[in-house]
C-alpha cells in the first residue's frame, strides 16, 4: 500500500509519545484496536519517527484504517504500509485536511463539483476513527475511498 506521510505534531496522544517520537509499538497496536480494528495478524515496527505495519489485514479498508490509526497520532511523520488485504478492494486515496476544510468541500474537491453531499461517503469511510463530520482537523488524514459506480 505504501509510504503515508502525517503531521507529526498533530493526532492523538498517546501514552510514550512526544512530537519528536512516536508512542511504543505496543502502545500504537493499543491505540488501532481502541477503534476496533482487528490487530491480532499486523505487526508494528517503529523506526524514529516512522512507523512500519506488516502481517495481514482482513480488507484493504482494513489496513488502510490501521494505517490512519497509528498515522494520526503525535510524533508519527510516516506509515509504511506493508499489510496484504485478505480481501482485496480497490485502494483508497488519501487527503490530509487543511485549515477551513469541511468534509463538504473534500467531497467537491476530491469527487467534483456538486459531489458535496457525498461528504457521508467519507465520513463513514472513516469510522470509527472519526466519530462526527464535523470533527475534522489540519494535518489529520482520510482515507477518500472510490465512488461505487
Amino acid at each position: 500500500m505504501g509510504l503515508l506521510s502525517f503531521a507529526k505534531s498533530v493526532g492523538a496522544k498517546i501514552v510514550g509519545a512526544s512530537e519528536t517520537a512516536p508512542a511504543p509499538a505496543d502502545q500504537l497496536k493499543k491505540e488501532a484496536e481502541k477503534h476496533g480494528l482487528d490487530m491480532s495478524k499486523t505487526d508494528i515496527k517503529v523506526e524514529g519517527d516512522k512507523v512500519i505495519l506488516s502481517g495481514s489485514a482482513a480488507s484493504t479498508e482494513e489496513a488502510e484504517k490501521i494505517a490512519l490509526a497509528v498515522g494520526n497520532s503525535v510524533g508519527v511523520a510516516k506509515v509504511q504500509n506493508d499489510l496484504k488485504a485478505t480481501k482485496p478492494e480497490p485502494e483508497s486515496k488519501f487527503y490530509t485536511v487543511k485549515s477551513g476544510d469541511t468534509l463538504w468541500k473534500i467531497a467537491e474537491t476530491e469527487y467534483g463539483q456538486g459531489k458535496g453531499p457525498k461528504y457521508n461517503v467519507i465520513f463513514d469511510a472513516n469510522k470509527p476513527l472519526l466519530s462526527h463530520p464535523d470533527k475534522i482537523y489540519p494535518g489529520q488524514v482520510l482515507r477518500i475511498p472510490p465512488l461505487a459506480a
